[in-house]
């Protein structure tokens, strides 16, 4: 029974730094990091270098950084966009690390299924800001953003505190996401497709009275 809770709190730990991370890859350092400087928990030996007050700071000044960009409609998809080559490499090599000492083949296997996974909802989170970035309520994009903060801190807390309920959560979210993914990319190539209309449009307007001059 000992050896099923420490398998299944190695697993909830992998899969949560690696979920946290395509949301929220500062916070997900800086929670870590202050747990483990603290004593509150015990890092395997890959992520005790988070521990570090170097890290940490610096873990806490870009997730400042973060918190101020990811709530300007505009430039919270800009700041996506840049981060899609951050979050989804670094949730696989924290999902890498989370594992302990075990075989090569072991880490691969999570970095993998952690690289898919940051992936996943990095897109979700992607994808759902453009099109919040479209609608007219402007306060949207603030509540979104507070509100994902709030689910990487609380969701770390619970893979780390109570895992069996974190992986629970995580089958139904994972659930969440194959039925929200495709609509997700709907809306947003409907978004693209009218932008791309309205370039179409002012192209011709450019075009339209040299025509007529040279007629």
């Amino acid at each position: 029974m000992e050896t099923l809770n420490q398998v299944t709190t190695t697993i909830a730990l992998t899969m949560g730094v690696a979920w946290a991370s395509g949301i929220n890859l500062y916070a997900t350092l800086l929670m870590l990091g202050y747990l483990a400087n603290t004593g509150n928990i015990a890092l395997p030996p890959d992520l005790q270098i988070l521990g570090n007050p170097l890290v940490i700071a610096a873990a806490g000044f870009m997730y400042c950084v973060e918190f101020f960009a990811d709530k300007m409609p505009g430039v919270d998809t800009g700041w996506d966009a840049i981060h899609s080559f951050i979050r989804i490499p670094a949730g696989a090599l924290l999902a890498a690390g989370a594992v302990g000492d075990v075989t090569p083949a072991v880490h691969l296997a999570a970095a993998i299924l952690g690289g898919g996974l940051a992936a996943a909802t990095h897109a979700t989170k992607a994808g759902s800001r453009v099109l919040i970035n479209t609608s007219p309520e402007p306060i949207t994009n603030w509540t979104a953003s507070i509100g994902e903060d709030i689910a990487v801190f609380a969701g770390l807390w619970v893979s780390l505190y109570h895992p069996w309920l974190f992986l629970g959560l995580l089958v139904l979210f994972i659930g969440l996401m194959i039925w929200l993914l495709p609509k997700i990319w709907l809306g947003v190539k409907k978004i693209f497709r009218f932008i791309g209309g309205l370039f179409a449009k002012g192209g011709e307007a450019r075009d339209g009275p040299k025509k007529l001059d040279r007629l």
